[in-house]
Formats: structure tokens, sequence, C-alpha cells
């Protein structure tokens, strides 16, 4: 598989003219070579720059209007850049929307091959395709039947296994991954992992940050046109949330003049060694190379992984349980922390997260002042498949208000509330080794985890005639 990179994108632009008044387009196309200039210029997109490799899935993240669709349209060349370049190297297919790519008065049938011809594929070939992209959309005898009369579901599967199903060397995709009912999401993600191996380049923009977590080894990030940050798809995501925070309560900053008093709670949970067994100095891991994404009103300290004794340790066996302790210091003051923790496999899917807030007889303290301590001890049963695993930390806060009505609250509006302080991508890893004793040994259960629950057998005597 070559190294070289399939797209190189280079400061793209794209600037528009906006006019407040229908006559002033006409007037600025006549009188700008006079200086005379009507309307103002809106950047949609600014100064992106990457570069995408074979068999890599770049994800492309940010709110609505940030500048992912223009981004998408440049390079599938619908649009032309305003400034900058972007040079393609293998044969591209972009799943944009809905119908792009399509004629309604069309079969499916004969829209599969007008595709393959855009693409520049030849008549054989896609002869030898056309069965496999008909069976894989699952639409039948509409296969046959103008697009037109399609329903939306039947028009986005073939539109899904028709991009996927023609070779391409670089795939676009736009809010479309997975399509239909849960049998059929499955053979798309199933798909795209399959292209992936196959070295084809894959460029996803979405709103599902599970799929750019689980798919996508880097991710960009995008707001107002501009380019946030690019790099692992972990910290991408971490810094996405963030700012969508911060847009969302118009950039508010932790409160100042709150109570400078320590909580009492807090002091508890920090002086008490009674109830903790917090590990000795060495158990920690070092966060020198780790990168931290926070608001500046806290930052982790120390962060360590260990057996029951509080001693280090990387390596459990199925169902045993691993005990992670976090500190994290307040730079701001600010109500209600919570500390949480999310694992992750190797393919980067999440397999179990939960933060204080989640546990029912929890303490939460009431307040955090600036320069306080505040530490976390988790205890989870890894009752999961034998593997290697990464873990984050995270810190979140909730307004008073937010904590007072959160039995009431609708699950989103309380997620809305929170507000998160600081993460801590891929701060350490343990692996998961089969368990030596239990009954029968080695089987605890398939698939990635364990699930809570039972089982009852009964047998139902039957006469012999």
């Amino acid at each position: 598989m070559s190294s070289n990179p399939v797209i190189v994108a280079k400061n793209l632009s794209k600037a528009y003219r906006l006019y407040e008044k229908p006559q002033d387009r006409l007037k600025h196309t006549m009188l700008w070579r006079f200086n005379r200039h009507y309307g103002r210029e809106f950047w949609a997109l600014r100064d992106v720059s990457f570069n995408l490799h074979p068999g890599e899935m770049l994800g492309i993240v940010g709110r609505n209007g940030s500048g992912k669709s223009t981004l998408l349209q440049i390079l599938a060349g619908i649009l032309e850049p305003t400034q900058g370049s972007v040079t393609v190297n293998g044969r591209l297919a972009a799943l944009l929307e809905l119908g792009s790519g399509f004629n309604p008065e069309f079969t499916g049938r004969e829209n599969i091959y007008l595709n393959a011809s855009i693409l520049g594929i030849s008549p054989s070939e896609i002869e030898l395709k056309v069965d496999d992209i008909i069976a894989f959309a699952e639409i039948g005898n509409f296969i046959d039947q103008p697009v037109k009369l399609y329903s939306s579901g039947m028009f986005v599967r073939l539109a899904f296994a028709v991009t996927t199903g023609l070779d391409a060397d670089i795939l676009l995709i736009d809010e479309a991954l997975a399509v239909g009912d849960v049998f059929f999401k499955q053979k798309c993600y199933q798909r795209l992992q399959d292209l992936l191996e196959q070295g084809v380049a894959v460029i996803l923009v979405t709103h599902n940050t599970g799929d750019v977590a689980q798919f996508c080894q880097n991710a960009l990030l995008l707001s107002h046109g501009n380019e946030v940050f690019q790099g692992a798809s972990s910290e991408t995501l971490k810094r996405y949330m963030l700012l969508e925070q911060q847009e969302r309560s118009g950039k508010e900053r932790p409160t100042q003049n709150m109570d400078e008093e320590v909580s009492e709670q807090i002091q508890d949970a920090i002086q008490s060694p009674d109830d903790w067994v917090w590990p000795n100095a060495e158990a920690f891991l070092s966060l020198e190379n780790t990168a931290q994404v926070n608001n500046g009103a806290a930052q982790a300290i120390r962060i360590a992984i260990t057996d029951a004794e509080g001693n280090p340790k990387s390596v459990f066996e199925q169902g045993e349980q691993a005990h992670f302790f976090y500190e994290f210091e307040a730079l701001e003051s600010f109500s209600y922390p919570s500390g949480g923790l999310m694992i992750k496999n190797v393919r980067g899917v999440s397999v179990h997260g939960k933060n204080s807030f989640e546990y029912p007889n929890a303490i939460i303290p009431r307040k955090m002042s600036s320069g306080s301590l505040v530490r976390f001890h988790q205890r989870i049963s890894l009752e999961i498949e034998p593997g290697e695993y990464t873990f984050d930390i995270g810190l979140t806060s909730l307004t008073p208000a937010t904590y007072d009505n959160r039995s009431v609250l609708p699950p989103q509006e309380f997620r809305d509330g929170l507000k998160r302080l600081s993460n801590i991508p891929e701060c350490g890893m343990f692996r998961v080794i089969q368990r030596k004793v239990g009954n029968p040994t080695l089987l605890m259960h398939r698939g990635l985890c364990n699930l809570p629950g039972d089982c009852q057998t009964q047998i139902i005597s039957r006469k012999v005639k």
C-alpha cells in the first residue's frame, strides 16, 4: 500500500459575497472594476490544510455552519476554492446528500450504470459488480423502477451501495455512514471496515461522535469556517465538546464570586484515609506527554490504575476488579464537580463510560474553590472480552439549578447543563486476559461485554404415545 497521500489540501478557502438587496449583485458585477463595491464578503472556509493517506479515515466535525459541507464540495470538485489548492490522486466517489448523482427518472439499475460512467468505470467492469451492489442495497424488484418512486430509506441505501461498491480510491461521506434498520447499519459498518483494510481512504463528516471515535484515527475540527484543531480523533472530539459547550453558553466562564471555602464533603473525601486506599506515588501514571483538553477551570494532577491493595497493575483477568484513581486541581471556582471515566477497545469503540453523577450513592461535593483538590476512586469489574483497552478521564460540573432539578430534567437537557472542565484522552491502558479460575474456567461470555441478567431452565415431561 502506497504511503503517498491521496488528497493534499493546502490553505483551502472559500468566500461568498452577500448582498442586502438583489440589485446590489448587478451593481457589483458591473462596477467592481471601478473600485465600487456592493455587499460584503463572507468566508465559509478559511485556510484549511490536511493530507489523507490510503487506508486512513479522517473525521470532520463541527457545529452546523462551520464549513464542513463546503470543504467536502471543494474536495469533490463541485466548488472551486477562492484560495488554496487541493490535489486528488485516485478515483473519488462522494455521498454528499440524498439524491446527489442520481437521475430521478432513471431506474435504480440505470443509476448504477450512470454513477459508474461518471467515475470512469467501463461497462465490462460494472457488469461484474452490479449484482453485488443490488444485493447490498436490499431494495428487491424496485431496482428496475424509477428512483423517484423510492422511499428515502430505499434511495439512500442504494446510494450507499453504489458509492461504496464501485472501487473508488477515496470516499467522501456526509452524514450518511449508516442508513436503514439496525441490520443494514451493521452491513454499512462492516463494508466501511473492509474498504479501509483494502486501502480505501475515507473522509467522514458527521455529528455522530461515536462513528468518529470508532473509525477515524485523526479528525479535523472546524468552527465558523476556521480550522480549530487537527489531530487524534479522541482529543479532537474532546475539543469539539468543549467548543460546543462554550458556544451554547455564550462562552460563559465559571463564576468567580462563589464561596471560597472548600465544601465539607471535599474535605472528607481528601482527608479520610480509613475510607480510601489512596495509592503510593509510584502507582501514578506519567502525564508528561499526555494532552489535556480543558477550558482553564481545572487540570488533572494524578491518575492511577491499581489492584484492590493500591498496587499498580495493567494486566487483569476477565471479571477482575480494577481500581481507577484520579485527582484534579481547581484553577477557578465551580459547583458540583463530577469525575468520569470512559473505556475504549483497540477499535476505538466505547465499551463503558460512567461518571459520579451516575452512581446512585456517590457523594457530590457542592462547591470547589480555586486551588482546592478533588479526588475520585472508581471500582470497575472488567467483565469484557480479552484484549487491550485505553481509558479517558474527565471532570465536569453542574450549575446549582441543573443539579437541583436533575430528577425531573429530560436526559438531553441534563447533559446540556453539564460543563466539561477537563478531559485527558487515552491517559492510560490495560489488558484483559482469560480468567484462570471459574466454572467453566475460560468461558465467561461471548461478545464485547457481560450484561447483568439471569437464565432459567425448565424441563416439561411428555409421554411418548
